[in-house]
């Protein structure tokens, strides 16, 4: 069987119990990956309503990080949604829903209890904060514990097409005050909002709770950029696959109107 990222974050976890590091990555891959979740009938319009099972005194829905385990937990063909597992989190928390992850099929199957898909939803919504701060100086970044890095290489990864770099950088304010930044060049405009609750996130799961990071938009052709380019680490952002041609009909395909339950 091959593994997938689930797999392997669920196997960290699992071999390091007292690791909340291991822990909170889970929890990451588990948001940010794509799942599939067991519904009763097939879907109407921009309602869906999943299959419910009674299990360990609570109420939980069924999702499969493939395809295949859902049709091997099933044994048959059965409708189903695509959608993010943030999406989905964000629908089954204020149901008190519990989430049952590949159950039966994968080394990863695992019972996410409703408190713990609060915890989630809870974690995913906090936003940054927005300041407005002069800067004097850029300066190669120091200090930073590798498993940032790390946090931030993987959650930029996801990030496909919305920048064109990030270098992260430490900073020196007008006042002295040392911090570090996180310079995205070429971002969309509109997709500002989100790369910098991306960054947000990778803090928050990156299990260090007193990492801060600023966070900065440059265009391509502001001298900033080329400042940060000199002394900063450079993150390349995935560019889009060539554009195909995709008739969207599923429920969940589209971000911005998450289906409704029932």
């Amino acid at each position: 069987m091959t593994q997938t990222p689930l797999d392997r974050a669920h196997h960290a976890m699992d071999a390091n119990p007292s690791d909340e590091r291991a822990r909170l990555q889970f929890y990451e891959r588990l948001a940010d990956g794509e799942l599939y979740l067991l519904l009763s009938e097939e879907a109407s319009g921009d309602t869906i309503k999943p299959e419910v099972f009674e299990l360990q005194d609570a109420s939980f829905v069924l999702v499969f990080d493939t395809e295949e385990r859902l049709a091997a937990f099933v044994g048959k063909p059965a409708p189903f949604a695509a959608m993010s597992g943030r999406m989905i989190a964000q629908m089954l928390a204020p149901n008190g829903l519990g989430l049952g992850v590949n159950l039966e099929v994968a080394p990863s199957s695992i019972l996410i209890p409703p408190n713990a898909v609060t915890w989630l939803v809870d974690t995913l919504d906090n936003a940054p904060d927005q300041i407005e701060e002069r800067l004097a100086e850029f300066t190669a970044p120091a200090g930073l514990p590798e498993r940032l890095i790390e946090a931030l290489d993987t959650k930029l990864s996801t990030a496909v097409g919305l920048a064109r770099w990030a270098y992260l950088v430490g900073t020196v304010s007008e006042t002295g005050v040392r911090s570090h930044l996180l310079g995205f060049v070429g971002a969309i405009p509109e997709a500002q909002s989100a790369l910098a609750k991306a960054v947000s996130e990778a803090l928050a799961f990156s299990g260090l709770e007193a990492a801060v990071l600023d966070v900065g938009f440059f265009a391509t052709s502001d001298p900033t950029a080329a400042q940060l380019a000199q002394v900063g680490l450079r993150f390349d952002l995935p560019e889009p696959e060539a554009p195909t041609e995709r008739i969207i009909a599923a429920p969940g395909s589209d971000p911005e109107k998450p289906p409704r339950l029932r």
